[in-house]
C-alpha cells in the first residue's frame, strides 16, 4: 500500500530523517514509536505530502506523492498532533467543509458526514461550538475529518497527547474500531498506547528506523540467550547456598518481591551456551525451595524501547553538541554559502545595517531593550529598487 525507500530530510547541516525504509501493507494498524524528537512528526508530515523531502521517495497505491500528489492524497486521511480545527464553527459545519475541501460529491456530502459523526460518537455535539468542546471531542472532530473520502491509509500523530485517563480509552477503543475497515499508522511515544492497539511496530531512533516487527517479535529479539529468571519462596542466604552449588553461573541479581516476606526474583546470568534450568529446579527441590517461577528473562517492553533507542546512539558515537553544532569543521564562510543558496535574491545579514556602518545607536524601531535582536536577513539592492518602482 505504501513503500518508502531512502527517506531522508535535512535542515542546513542537520539531517533529522536519515534513509527510512519500510512498507507498510494494508489491513494492519502500524505503530510509529520513538522518543520525543526523533523525527516522528517530521516522517508523518513527508509521508502526506505536506513536507518535501530532501531524498528518497514514498509511493502511495502506486503513486507518487509528489508527482501525482491528488491521486496519492485521495488515499490518505491525517490528523496532526495539533487537529486543525475552526474553533468558531460547529462539527456539522466543519465537516461538511472539510468533505466539500476533499471532493466528496456535494449530493453525498450530509450522508458521509453524519456517517463518521456516528463512527466517532460526536452525533450529540453536531451543533456545539468547537471552542466550546472539550479536548476528547475536539480530538474526534479531528478523526472524523481524517475518515472523511473514506480513505485507505489513516494517520494519527500522537492522538491521545494531553488527554484525561478516560479519554485516552475512548480515543484508543475508537482507534481499534477504525482498524476494522481502514489501513492506520498511529504515532506516539506511549509504549502502553502502541501495545494496547497495534499489530506492527516502527522503532525510530534520531531519524533512523532500529526495528521493524510485531511488538512480541521484538521483545524476543532482545531476550539474552544466557540469562535466566527465577522466583523463589525461602530466606535470602538458603537461595543463595542453592545458587552457589550450581556450575556455569556467572552471576546473579536478588531483588525482593514486594509486600511478600521472603519472595525474591533473581536473574541469573550464566556462561554461554548453558541451559541450567533443569539443574536449577533439581537443585531448589532438593533444597525444598518451591518455585514460583523459572523461564528464560524477557525484558519489559519498556527495557527493549530503552535499549533499542539507547543502543542506535551509542553504535554511532551520539554527541548532542555534534547534532546540534554539525562537526565543528565548517567555516563561517561556508555557512553564508548554504544560507544565500537556500534563501535565493536575500543577502545573509550579520547583524549590521549596511546604511548605519554597523552603528550600535541605529534605531530600527523596535523596543530599545531589544538589543539582542539580530535580522536574520535584509533583501539585495535589487528587490530594493523593484519595491520603489512598486
Amino acid at each position: 500500500m505504501i513503500q518508502v525507500r531512502n527517506l531522508t530530510k535535512k535542515y542546513g547541516p542537520n539531517t533529522v530523517v536519515k534513509g527510512l525504509t519500510f512498507t507498510i501493507e494494508k489491513g494492519r494498524i502500524y505503530g510509529f514509536l520513538g522518543p520525543n524528537g526523533a523525527g516522528k512528526t517530521t516522517t508523518l508530515n513527508m509521508l502526506t505530502g505536506c513536507l518535501a523531502p530532501t531524498e528518497g521517495e514514498i509511493i502511495i497505491n502506486g503513486h507518487d506523492i509528489y508527482e501525482e500528489p491528488e491521486e496519492a492524497k485521495r488515499s490518505i486521511g491525517y490528523l496532526p498532533e495539533q487537529p486543525p480545527l475552526y474553533m468558531d464553527m460547529t462539527p456539522y459545519e466543519y465537516l461538511c467543509f472539510v468533505a466539500e475541501a476533499k471532493g466528496v460529491d456535494r449530493a453525498e456530502v450530509d450522508e458521509a458526514v453524519r456517517h463518521v459523526m456516528e463512527e466517532t460518537h460526536i452525533l450529540e455535539m453536531a451543533g456545539r461550538l468547537i471552542k466550546n468542546l472539550s479536548k476528547g471531542y475536539r480530538q474526534r472532530v479531528g478523526i472524523a475529518q481524517a475518515m472523511l473520502g473514506n480513505p485507505d491509509l489513516i494517520i494519527l500523530d500522537e492522538p491521545t497527547v494531553g488527554l484525561d485517563p478516560k479519554q485516552i480509552i475512548e480515543i484508543r477503543e475508537l482507534i481499534a474500531r477504525l482498524g476494522e475497515n481502514h489501513t492506520v499508522l498511529l504515532s506516539s511515544h506511549i509504549l502502553a498506547e502502541v501495545s494496547a492497539i497495534c499489530d506492527y511496530v516502527m522503532i525510530i531512533s534520531n531519524g533512523r528506523l532500529v526495528a521493524a516487527d510485531t511488538l512480541e517479535n521484538i521483545r524476543r529479539s532482545q531476550i539474552k540467550e544466557n540469562s535466566v529468571t527465577v522466583t523463589a519462596r525461602a530466606p535470602q542466604d538458603k537461595i543463595e547456598e542453592v545458587l552457589d552449588k550450581i556450575d556455569g553461573i556467572v552471576k546473579y541479581d536478588m531483588t525482593a518481591v514486594p509486600s511478600v516476606d521472603e519472595v525474591w526474583d533473581v536473574v541469573i546470568d550464566v556462561d554461554k551456551g548453558i541451559d541450567i534450568r533443569e539443574r536449577l529446579f533439581t537443585e531448589f527441590a532438593a533444597a525444598g525451595v518451591p518455585l514460583r517461577k523459572l523461564s528464560s528473562a524477557e525484558p519489559s517492553l519498556e527495557e527493549v524501547f530503552l535499549q533499542l533507542t539507547s543502543e542506535d546512539r551509542a553504535a554511532r558515537g551520539y554527541d548532542i553538541f555534534d547534532e546540534v553544532l554539525g562537526s565543528g569543521t565548517q567555516t563561517d564562510a561556508d555557512t553564508e554559502d548554504e544560507e544565500a543558496d537556500a534563501f535565493p535574491g536575500y543577502d545573509i545579514g550579520d547583524g549590521k545595517d549596511e546604511e548605519n556602518n554597523g552603528d550600535d545607536d541605529f534605531d530600527d524601531g523596535g523596543d530599545e531593550d531589544d538589543d539582542y535582536y539580530v535580522p536574520m536577513f535584509r533583501k539585495t539592492a535589487d528587490e530594493d529598487e523593484g519595491d520603489d518602482e512598486e
